[in-house]
C-alpha cells in the first residue's frame, strides 16, 4: 500500500509503512468496508464506489469502455445547442452544457449511464449577450479560465470608461497580426487542434463573433477527430499504428521573445496506457516542428504516407461541417479529447 493514509491527525507517508502491514479486521458497513490494521489499530473505511473505482481486475478488457459519439457534415441539421439563460440560472443548465461538450467519460456508476446521449465535444450557447464580460461570465461557469502566453487584454465591464487588465486568457482580437499566429490572420485554416505546443494542451475552448458587419467569409470549419481516427483505423490500420507511434515535435514561436515547446513529442493519436482507448487527438500541421532523422526515424516516410491518408479523412465531405458564427452565439468545443 503506497498511497497516503491518515490516522487522528496524523499523516503517514510510504516511506514509513511496515512491508509486513496487514488486516486485523474487516467489516461491511452502510457505505463501503471498514478495516482496522493490525501495526497500530487505526481504522479506514472504504467507500463502495471506491472500491469500484480502484480494486483489482482479473481483466482490463472487462473495465467499462467510453462511449463516444461520432457524427460528420450531417450534424449541421440539428447541431447541439443550450440557452445562455439556462447556462447562467443554475447547474442542471450547466450540466446540460457540459453534457453536450465532454467526449468521454467513464461509466462506473449506474445513475450516471445517460450522460452518453448528448456528447458531441462542441455545443453552441444560444442569446448570450454580445459583449466580452459576459462570454466571460459564460466561461467561468465551468471552470477557472486557463491563462496563456497571449498577454495582456482590456475587459469592458458594464461602465464602458472603465476598463480592467487581465492576463491572457481571454481575449478578444482581429486579424491584424498583433501576434505572430495564423489565427489573427485572414488565411484560411485546415482542421487542427489548438495549443499542441503545450506539454498539456487547452482542454476547453470558446468562440464567441461579436461582431461581424457588412463582413464576407469567416466561416468557420468543425471535425470529430475521433471519427476521422476510427476511420482511419478501419480503412488503413498501419496508418493508424505509425500515427499513435511517431512522436511529433511541435512549437510556438514568432513574437520576439516566445518559443514554447513541450516537454516532449507527443504522437497525433494518444492512447490511455491501460485500456488502449484513444483520449487525445494532437493535429496542427501549422504548428508541428521538423521530425528528426536518424535511426529512430529511419521509417520516416512511413509517417507522412500515414498523415496524407489522416488528412485525405479529415478533409472529406462527409467529415467537414461548415458553419458562420454569429453575434449571441458562441461555439465551446472540447479539443483533441
Amino acid at each position: 500500500m503506497f498511497e497516503l493514509c491518515a490516522s487522528g491527525h496524523e499523516a503517514t507517508t510510504a516511506k514509513y509503512l511496515p512491508r509486513d502491514i496487514q488486516a486485523e479486521f474487516v467489516s461491511p458497513v452502510e457505505n463501503g468496508l471498514q478495516v482496522r490494521w493490525a501495526d497500530d489499530g487505526h481504522e479506514s473505511v472504504y467507500t463502495w464506489d471506491w472500491l469500484e473505482r480502484h480494486g483489482p481486475k482479473s481483466n482490463v478488457s472487462q473495465e467499462t469502455p467510453l462511449r463516444r459519439r461520432f457524427w460528420g457534415n450531417e450534424i449541421k441539421h440539428s447541431p447541439p445547442s443550450v440557452r445562455y439563460s439556462d447556462v447562467m440560472r443554475d447547474d442542471e443548465g450547466v450540466q446540460e452544457w457540459t453534457r453536450k461538450i465532454v467526449r468521454c467519460l467513464l461509466y462506473l456508476e449506474d445513475r450516471i449511464n445517460n450522460w452518453n446521449k448528448h456528447e458531441y465535444g462542441m455545443c453552441y450557447v444560444d442569446d448570450c449577450p454580445v459583449y466580452p464580460k459576459a462570454t466571460q461570465e459564460l466561461l467561468e461557469r465551468i471552470a477557472q479560465i486557463r491563462h496563456t502566453h497571449y498577454g495582456i487584454f482590456p475587459m469592458l465591464h458594464v461602465n464602458p470608461v472603465r476598463c480592467l487588465m487581465q492576463p491572457g486568457g481571454f481575449w478578444d482580437f482581429t486579424s491584424d497580426l498583433a501576434s505572430k499566429d495564423t489565427a489573427y490572420t485572414s488565411l484560411a485554416l485546415s482542421a487542427h487542434t489548438d495549443t499542441t505546443y503545450f506539454s498539456d494542451p487547452a482542454g476547453l475552448q470558446l468562440f464567441h463573433l461579436l461582431s461581424h458587419i457588412e463582413g464576407s467569409g469567416g466561416v468557420s470549419l468543425l471535425v470529430d477527430g475521433f471519427r476521422a481516427a476510427m476511420e482511419l483505423k478501419k480503412r488503413a490500420p498501419e496508418a493508424y499504428h505509425v500515427l499513435s507511434r511517431f512522436q511529433v515535435p511541435s512549437h510556438a514561436s514568432g513574437n520576439d521573445g516566445l518559443s514554447i515547446r513541450p516537454f516532449a513529442p507527443f504522437p497525433v493519436l494518444n492512447h490511455d496506457p491501460v485500456t488502449g482507448e484513444l483520449v487525445q487527438v494532437r493535429w496542427n500541421n501549422d504548428d508541428r516542428d521538423v521530425l528528426p532523422h536518424g535511426d529512430k526515424y529511419r521509417d520516416l516516410e512511413k509517417w507522412y504516407d500515414a498523415a496524407q491518408q489522416w488528412v485525405q479523412l479529415l478533409r472529406s465531405e462527409e467529415a467537414e461541417f461548415w458553419d458562420q458564427l454569429r453575434p449571441g452565439r458562441p461555439l465551446s468545443e472540447s479539443i483533441g479529447q
